[in-house]
Formats: structure tokens, sequence, C-alpha cells
């Protein structure tokens, strides 16, 4: 089988999700729910057979390109800008929440400073496929609420490529002095100039090269070489931010629908990709649960709440702070902290460089993905109640007095 691991990974992977998803749906639960369990299913931490987690990781990956490119398609930039207002700076102060409260609780666990942030670092961001499935199964994404998520998701994944790129430098200064921390600053300084380069080009060259090459293939009237092209310009445009800019996958990806946005072949492209999303976001889900030990819930529950609690419970506490200082209705920062209160695939990638810098150990990591996998089997759950508690509140609110 090992000369086989790929296919052996997706028939796994694919038979198990449907199986499970089937049941979860069959007892009114979220497929997620199911999805996540057949993930542990073929994980290395349960018996029976067991997939390579490294090709479901690459899956995952793949389904968040996926996933970014169909949001771009969605979004024009002019939306994005309408709500900079409250996304850029609601992102920022809930970052900064969850990291002071992981860091909080790290110093109650008995972890030194360095792994503490760390932990809370690792917390603060969203998942990019969960925020999106959440969004398109409520028809919320192209509303002025899904907007603002989406906004909020796009500046939380530029601070944590930013973050990622400073990292080592960072891990190195801990030992190193001034010296080292100075060439912290200058590798911050030329990621944040190598994606401005990138966003720019893609917004002043891409906006006019790409939305023409999608018409030229258009008029060879071949829908196999339209798909074809529309993958090519996003996955290639995806490698071009992470290999040469220093950006993320995901950015590169969203960038890229972004500029095709509003051609006349934008709906046949969205319509033409959305099988391929579907099932990658699925595969996304079986790589959470694979990368998950049960036994981390038996050896440290309290950790494992606390975790949990600063995910659900901070980074949505300090979402609503935002929208209700910004005086957004409560539906609208219900609906915001419900999307953000869980994490994923960036929580995966930042703990992982965690591990191999020594800024992390295995307990801690196994904790991060222990509060992934519950965040986002609760979070249809978060969904329900924030809808109630919206409900409930308009009905207690008398209209306003007429005439």
């Amino acid at each position: 089988m090992e000369g086989h691991a790929l296919i052996a990974t997706l028939v796994g992977a694919i038979t198990l999700s449907f199986f499970f998803g089937f049941i979860a749906k069959k007892l009114k639960l979220s497929p997620l729910i199911g999805y996540l369990l057949a993930g542990v299913a073929v994980g290395p931490f349960t018996p029976g057979f067991v997939g390579d987690s490294g090709i479901a990781l690459e899956f995952a990956e793949i389904g968040v390109i996926l996933l970014m490119f169909g949001v771009g398609l969605k979004f024009s930039l002019e939306d994005l800008w309408a709500v900079k207002g409250v996304a850029l700076p609601g992102a920022v102060v809930q970052m900064t929440a969850a990291t002071l409260l992981g860091y909080g609780v790290g110093t109650l666990m008995g972890l030194d400073a360095a792994e503490s942030l760390m932990l809370g670092f690792s917390l603060s961001v969203a998942s990019t496929v969960v925020l999106l499935r959440a969004l398109e199964d409520r028809n919320v994404l192209k509303t002025e609420n899904g907007r603002i998520c989406v906004g909020w998701l796009v500046i939380e994944d530029i601070a944590i490529v930013l973050g990622i790129v400073l990292l080592p430098a960072l891990a190195t200064a801990g030992t190193g002095g001034a010296g080292v921390t100075s060439a912290a600053w200058m590798a911050l300084g030329l990621t944040v100039g190598k994606i401005a380069i990138f966003v720019a080009l893609m917004l002043v060259v891409g906006a006019r090269l790409f939305p023409w090459m999608i018409v030229q293939i258009a008029h060879l009237k071949s829908r196999e070489l339209l798909s074809l092209g529309t993958l090519t310009l996003a996955f290639g445009i995806a490698w071009v931010a992470y290999e040469l800019f220093d950006a993320s996958f995901a950015l590169g990806a969203f960038l890229a629908g972004v500029v095709l946005n509003g051609s006349k072949f934008t709906h046949r492209i969205a319509e033409d990709s959305l099988p391929l999303r579907d099932t990658f976001a699925v595969l996304f889900f079986v790589s959470v649960g694979m990368l998950f030990d049960p036994m981390t819930l038996i050896r440290a529950p309290l950790e494992v709440l606390a975790v949990v609690a600063i995910i659900i419970v901070g980074k949505g506490a300090a979402a609503l702070a935002i929208t209700s200082l910004y005086k957004l209705p409560l539906r609208t920062g219900m609906l915001i902290a419900a999307s953000l209160a869980q994490i994923g695939e960036f929580s995966f990638v930042l703990a992982g460089l965690g591990v191999r810098l020594d800024l992390l150990s295995g307990d801690t990591y196994n904790l991060i993905l222990a509060g992934a996998l519950i965040s986002i089997a609760l979070n249809p759950l978060l969904f329900k109640l924030a809808e109630h508690l919206s409900d409930k509140s308009e009905a207690s609110t008398p209209a306003p007095a007429s005439g």
C-alpha cells in the first residue's frame, strides 16, 4: 500500500466522510462532525487503516486555495474597501485578545513566556474553510455581514503570514541579542514590501490581463479548456504568491478571484469549480481529525476546556465588543462572533512551526488540535444559538411609536 498512499488515503477519507457524514445528518447533526470523526478513524491514533496525514494536509491546502478563489469571484474590491473600518480594527482587537488570553492560560499551566505567546497566537486566527462554508450554507456570503466577515478574515490572513515569516527570527532572538532582533524587523519589512508589490501587481496588471485571457479561452468554445485555464490561474497565482512574494496560498487565490470578478464568465467559472471546492473542503475536515489524538481529552481535560473557552468565549466576546462599539446591529455582531469562534488551518501551520522551532511542546500542540476539532464541531450550534438570541432580542425590542 505504500506505493499507493495517495489513492488509499483519498479512498479512505472520502468513503468514511460519506459514511460518518450520512450518520451525522440522520441524527440531525452537522455533517462536519461526521467528516471530523472520519479523520479520527483514519488517523494514526486509532486502530485499523491509517491514512497519510501529510497527503491529507496537501488536500486541505488545495481546498483552501479553491475556496478562497471562489470567494474572490464573488467579492469586488469596493465591497472589501467598504468594510475596512470595522474589519481592520476588529481583526486586530480579536487577535490581540485571543493572544493575551492564551498567554494567561499558558502561564497558569506552567508554560514559559514564549510557549504561552505561541499558544495564544495559534488560537487567534479563524479557519478559512469553516467560516466560508458556514456563510455559504446560510446564504449570507454576499450580504453586508458576509463582507465584514470576509474582510476580517483577509486581514487575519495577512497578519498570520507576517507572523509566520517573523517567528523564526524572533525565536533566534531569544538567544541571540539585539542584532538578531534588528534582522527580524528587516525580515518583517521585506515581507510587507513583497506582499504590497504582489497586491499592486495583481490589481494593476492582473485585473487587466487575466480577464482578457479568460475571454480568449472562452472564445475557443471548449468547456474543458475554460475549466483548466481557470484552475491554472487560481493555482498558478497562489503558487507565485507563496513562492515569490512570501504571501500565503490563500491570499494569492483570493486575489486571483477578485481580479476575475465582474467578467461575463464569472458565474460560469464559479459553478464549474464548485464540485472541486466541496470535495476538498471535506478533505480539510478529515485532515483535522487525522491530526488529533483523542487521549488528549483524557490526559488534560481542564486544559482543553480552557483552550476551547478562549476560542469560543474569548474571541466571540471580542468580536461583539468591536461590533457594539461601531453600533452595528446585534444580529451582525452575533453572526461575526459565531463565524470567528473556531480555529483551523493557519493554527496548524503556526503550531507546527512552533514545534519545529522548539517553542511549543507536543502536549501544547495537541491542545491546539483539540481546540480546533471541538470548536469546528460546535460551530454550527453556535450559529443556531446566535440566530436564536438575535431573534429573541429583536422580539423583545418594542417597535418605534408611529406618528
